[in-house]
């Protein structure tokens, strides 16, 4: 093969890939008018018996053009996922046409190239309009920037696959006066970042925000004779290598490219799938339709008696609410006292939920709703 068939080839392929985006971009426009009929006719933005039927459909086409059955599943969740969280997104904005403006100001931590940075993009990319970012250096500084009105949404890391909880955002939540209005699910994908040339025999210290160094545990305690440091965030790291010799960070290649460093280790992570759950927050709660997927998320205090905890679920199990998460964290100034933080899937516009929320009140102390959001942790369907 001469090198004039080669880029002839290449030339080919670009041509492919260039029909194949305008044809995904068609795809998009025609599902959001597929959305119109749906909201028209109250039916819910997914349909997940569909979805099987065409995949299987997809797949056994995909066999008599001679791909596999994995590359086609594999390609055609991503589009039906696109499709959905789309739909979705363009519903709640028909919902809301008040509240969601063509301007999304969004605190979140640390800066370029963040993990909170890229799940920051990934959230908002569904949503239209100009995106002001607003690195913070803490997660308190997130929250107030949100309720002095200096920014629309704060964007704050809830939990992780490996790590489990963020302590810190849930105690923040008691009394942070913010609503939960949206999540979103980011991979999260450490390397060890340097200066180019520095290879791991080399770095003496250690750089990470507390979560990279909890999710990456097992690569720390394999290392000799380093030291570690924390920093408020991952950006801090970065900028502390750029200032100590024979040092490294932990954070995303994206991170370190932004800043000049190399990555010298990746797959750091205990786990192999490693995901962050982040959790949006504005001053005011958003209408969500009972078309889509919904989570509501509250914190409650039990009464100080046996049983009451137990008592408080069977109301969610009584109503038929399946509870996701239950999260117990301390109060303040009250040594031996619990607060309990819910996950739910549900929607507190409906009637058996809000039943379930009054009936709560016999069994606790207080309730609060700290948000009723559109979920976005979708499921793909199995085929």
């Amino acid at each position: 093969m001469t090198e004039n068939t080669l880029n002839a080839l290449r030339k080919d392929i670009n041509e492919i890939d260039s029909d194949l985006m305008v044809l995904l971009a068609k795809r998009r426009r025609i599902s959001h008018s597929v959305l119109e009929y749906k909201i028209t006719n109250n039916k819910p933005v997914r349909d997940e018996e569909r979805e099987q039927a065409l995949l299987e459909k997809l797949i056994n086409y995909g066999k008599s053009l001679g791909l596999d059955a994995f590359y086609v599943n594999s390609v055609f969740q991503t589009i039906l996922e696109d499709s959905v969280l789309n739909q979705q997104a363009l519903l709640q904005k028909s919902l809301n046409p008040d509240s969601l403006s063509d301007t999304h100001r969004v605190a979140y931590l640390g800066g370029q190239g963040s993990y909170s940075q890229l799940a920051c993009h990934k959230y908002f990319s569904r949503r239209p309009g100009k995106l002001v970012e607003m690195g913070c250096q803490s997660f308190e500084q997130i929250t107030q920037h949100v309720e002095k009105g200096q920014a629309d949404y704060g964007l704050l890391p809830i939990e992780n696959t490996s790590s489990g909880s963020i302590n810190e955002v849930f105690d923040l939540l008691q009394h942070a006066q913010v609503t939960i209005v949206g999540e979103v699910t980011h991979s999260v994908e450490h390397c060890l970042l340097a200066a180019p040339g520095a290879e791991l025999s080399d770095i003496q210290k250690i750089f990470a925000h507390p979560q990279p160094f909890a999710q990456c545990s097992r690569f720390i305690q394999g290392l000799d004779n380093v030291l570690h440091e924390t920093c408020d965030s991952t950006s801090s790291a970065l900028k502390q290598v750029s200032e100590t010799p024979n040092s490294a960070a932990i954070g995303s290649a994206q991170a370190g490219k932004n800043v000049g460093l190399e990555v010298i280790k990746a797959g750091l992570a205990n786990q192999t799938e490693n995901h962050s759950r982040f959790i949006v927050v504005a001053r005011k709660a958003l209408q969500v339709s009972t078309q889509i997927p919904t989570k509501t998320s509250l914190i409650m205090a039990t009464k100080q008696q046996v049983g009451s905890l137990a008592d408080a679920l069977m109301v969610f199990k009584a109503h038929n609410i399946n509870m996701v998460k239950l999260e117990s964290r301390p109060v303040p100034g009250n040594p031996w006292e619990e607060v309990f933080y819910v996950d739910l899937l549900a929607n507190t516009a409906e009637k058996h939920v809000q039943n379930a929320l009054e009936e709560l009140k016999d069994h606790t102390q207080f309730v609060r709703i700290l948000g009723c959001y559109q979920s976005e942790s979708m499921q793909a369907v199995e085929v």
